[in-house]
């Protein structure tokens, strides 16, 4: 009996996770920690979901990481100004 071979699937788009790195990543250094804390009391109360939304295009203009960024809350409608440290200027 002959066999008979189906055609190669190709899939349609590409993986979510293709080029990216995968896997653990580092944790947050104490310090690291620290900071956010100490900035989310500064801030009024910024929330953690608030800072996941955030986009390097928020806290960049004009080929310029800016000194102070803001966001909406999510959840007060609110709008938080706050500063962007040094070390964060520099990663970004």
């Amino acid at each position: 009996m002959p066999r008979v071979q189906l055609p190669a699937t190709t899939p349609k788009r590409r993986a979510w996770n293709q080029g990216r790195i995968i896997g653990q990543k580092r944790p947050l250094l104490p310090k690291q920690v620290c900071s956010i804390r100490a900035r989310l009391e500064l801030a009024g109360n910024l929330r953690g979901c608030d800072l996941v939304k955030l986009a390097v295009s928020d806290s960049v203009k004009d080929d310029r990481v800016r000194e102070r960024a803001s966001v909406i809350q999510s959840k007060t409608k609110r709008n938080v100004q706050f500063e962007l440290t040094e070390n964060t200027r520099e990663t970004a």
